[in-house]
């Protein structure tokens, strides 16, 4: 049984690495919300590994990596409360190992690897690094109809993984010499590598992100459709993570794409309002499309671009807004939202 200092600890990890994602996971319900301060915090320990680059020896990251892949399938002893944490959760929510061997594998990839030539390479790569991810999390939600909800599943950690790439390519650059555009996108648009290294923004390289943009977008489109398969409990905190992670493209549409000069993010103000019309609108009507329709940037394809704003990818959301009401629902939902910030 996962012990309670296990899950502080990883809790802990992730309140100082993953504040949008910690801000989502905190809605959702206890039996889930602690599993996943698990998952994340393993993920974050394997993370680091790679990351450690300036400090360790391709050698030495492979062999941690193997070492971790052996505790965390329960293979070998570990030390590490989050890896014996984890091992726990794998076999108590059954876990496929293939899922953590392909994530692994995308650490080992990471290591050697910082180019990728197609969008099915850096797809490839994605599979572990962020579909098995979704996978992981669908199971320890235990979804009734988990068949149906998986390659939905797949597609949102795919969704969230590009929108993290198109954030931080400066800081990719900066801190790893990585490149998660694909080399084909970027020669459509005639964008060069040196181009990129040396941070020189143009339309060319505008038009390149803004087509990487467009690829996630659809992603986050079709993984939404996936929500209503999870338990209910558990629906509105995936809905809350994509509205919050969607909004990166937000940000990065307000530079108009310029993210060789600056890392874009989001404010806690911004994660808060977001927060706020996304639980009135759930209060409303419990669908997680017409939900997401409502609040997130992400555009739909019948939709025209008349009623954008700057900065905007899909429809005004201020146009529909509904202010919070003085009683109520109102009251009820600016109580909770009040408890974020405490």
């Amino acid at each position: 049984m996962v012990e309670a200092e296990q899950i502080r600890q990883s809790k802990q990890i992730q309140r100082r690495t993953g504040k949008t994602f910690h801000l989502a996971t905190r809605v959702l319900p206890e039996r889930v919300r602690h599993a996943t301060y698990v998952l994340y915090a393993f993920f974050r320990v394997a993370d680091e590994v790679v990351d450690a680059a300036d400090t360790a020896p391709p050698a030495e990251q492979r062999r941690r990596l193997e070492e971790l892949r052996r505790q965390a399938l329960g293979r070998e002893e570990s030390d590490d409360p989050v890896l014996v944490a984890f091992a726990e959760l794998r076999e108590r929510y059954d876990i496929p190992e293939s899922d953590v061997e392909v994530f692994v594998d995308a650490m080992l990839a990471d290591i050697e690897k910082d180019r990728y030539e197609t969008y099915e390479e850096l797809e490839a790569y994605m599979d572990g690094s962020a579909a098995a991810v979704g996978r992981m999390m669908t199971q320890i939600m235990e979804a009734p109809e988990a068949e149906r909800a998986l390659p939905h599943a797949t597609a949102l950690g795919e969704a969230f993984q590009l929108s993290n790439f198109l954030r931080d390519v400066r800081e990719d650059v900066v801190e790893r010499d990585r490149i998660y555009l694909p080399r084909e996108t970027l020669a459509e648009h005639g964008v060069t590598e040196e181009q990129v290294l040396n941070f020189e923004y143009d339309e060319n390289f505008r038009a390149a992100m803004e087509s990487e943009l467009r690829r996630t977008e659809a992603l986050y489109r079709e993984g939404v459709e996936g929500i209503r398969y999870l338990p209910e409990d558990c629906q509105f905190a995936v809905l809350l993570a994509v509205v919050l992670y969607a909004d990166h493209h937000r940000e990065i549409r307000k530079l108009d794409c310029d993210v060789l000069s600056t890392t874009p993010s989001l404010s806690t103000p911004r994660k808060l309002l977001l927060l706020a019309k996304t639980r009135l609108y759930w209060a409303f009507e419990r669908d997680p499309v017409a939900v997401f329709r409502r609040v997130s940037v992400v555009p739909y394809p019948e939709e025209g671009d008349g009623t954008r704003d700057p900065g905007h990818s899909g429809p005004s959301t201020d146009r529909t807004w509904w202010p919070l009401p003085s009683g109520g629902v109102g009251r009820r939902v600016s109580g909770w939202i009040r408890g974020f910030t405490e």
